[in-house]
């Protein structure tokens, strides 16, 4: 993919770098997830994230025995459904019927593959909500991260938040601070970077009205805010290619062929969430997740991906109003 003559803001290069539909690096150029890709997902390195969610799966069904539906948003190789479906059983997986949300159709011939006839597939969450009648259990892992990111740096000087365009440029933004903490936060450092992602609360705005009941577990790597940027003075966005981590001017050097990633700021979707009417019945660490089982060191250690990774548990009660705020 060329870049664009024209300046843009980031938001709209990372869109185009990710998900352009002829040149999009999740459109056309994602090989696969794991060893043989750009990146590897705790999905792929062991089984045991996959055990962990079945266990969910199964806590939750007893907390709501109506939900019958199964939706994974955004899967990989299909690694994860598979480990699930595997360890919930056979008895388990006869209550279920199990669905995948996939835009990238590189990505789904993989799940395919994989999965056979087991799995619905479908184009956006919404279908996936109207085949399960708007009550499933709805779980994703490393999905949020890859959502497109505004990027802003704080100008000392003037006192205020400034978007960064491509080629770097720096412009007002016209982001509500009201949705963002980090908009609010006025004592940073110069130019202290840091990454917005609307398109996150956007998404969650399409999908949360069709969803009447059940519960929702999101798996990524994150943290509150500004713990988020503590010795983070250029923020969190990077990108992947072939297994080596990309900073700075890198990440614009190969647009289309290379994963472009950003942490996920937990204290800003959390509070979605809650404007939404749903409720936070945990969060916990990828560690404390995963607790008791046999998970490789790469996923439990607590100075890596142990405690990297969130992991939230948000509920829809059946009786929740369906007034959302825009």
């Amino acid at each position: 993919m060329k870049s664009s003559a024209v300046s843009e803001p980031f938001s709209a290069f990372m869109a185009r770098a990710l998900f352009d539909p002829e040149r999009g690096y999740y459109t056309r150029h994602i090989k696969t997830v794991g060893a043989r890709g750009d990146f590897s997902t705790s999905a792929t390195l062991s089984p045991a994230l996959g055990h962990a969610i079945a266990a969910w799966l199964k806590a939750e069904s007893r907390l709501q025995p109506q939900v019958r539906h199964i939706i994974e948003v955004g899967a990989g190789d299909g690694s994860l459904m598979h480990a699930v479906h595997k360890a919930l059983g056979w008895l388990a997986r006869r209550r279920f019927t199990f669905h995948i949300v996939e835009t990238s159709p590189v990505l789904r011939q993989e799940q395919q593959k994989k999965l056979g006839t087991k799995v619905t597939w479908h184009q956006n969450l919404e279908s996936a909500l109207a085949a399960a009648q708007g009550h499933a259990l709805i779980y994703h892992n490393e999905l949020l991260d890859a959502f497109p990111a505004t990027l802003v740096q704080w100008n000392a000087a003037e006192q205020r938040w400034l978007e960064v365009w491509v080629p770097e440029q720096l412009h007002p933004h016209a982001l509500d601070s009201a949705h963002y903490s980090a908009l609010r936060h006025t004592t940073f450092a110069d130019r202290q970077r840091c990454e917005l992602h609307p398109s996150v609360r956007d998404w969650l705005h399409q999908w949360t009205p069709h969803w009447k009941g059940g519960a929702m577990l999101t798996i990524d790597y994150g943290d509150e805010f500004p713990r988020l940027y503590h010795r983070r003075p250029h923020g969190t966005l990077r990108a992947y290619l072939l297994h080596q981590r990309l900073t700075g001017a890198d990440i614009y050097v190969n647009p289309g062929r290379q994963d472009i990633t950003a942490d996920i700021n937990f204290t800003d979707y959390a509070a979605w969430l809650l404007e939404l009417g749903l409720t936070e019945a945990s969060r916990q660490t990828l560690a404390e997740f995963l607790h008791a089982r046999a998970a490789p060191a790469a996923l439990t250690d607590a100075d890596g991906a142990g405690t990297a990774f969130k992991c939230f548990v948000h509920r829809r009660q059946p009786c929740a109003s369906s007034n959302h705020p825009t």
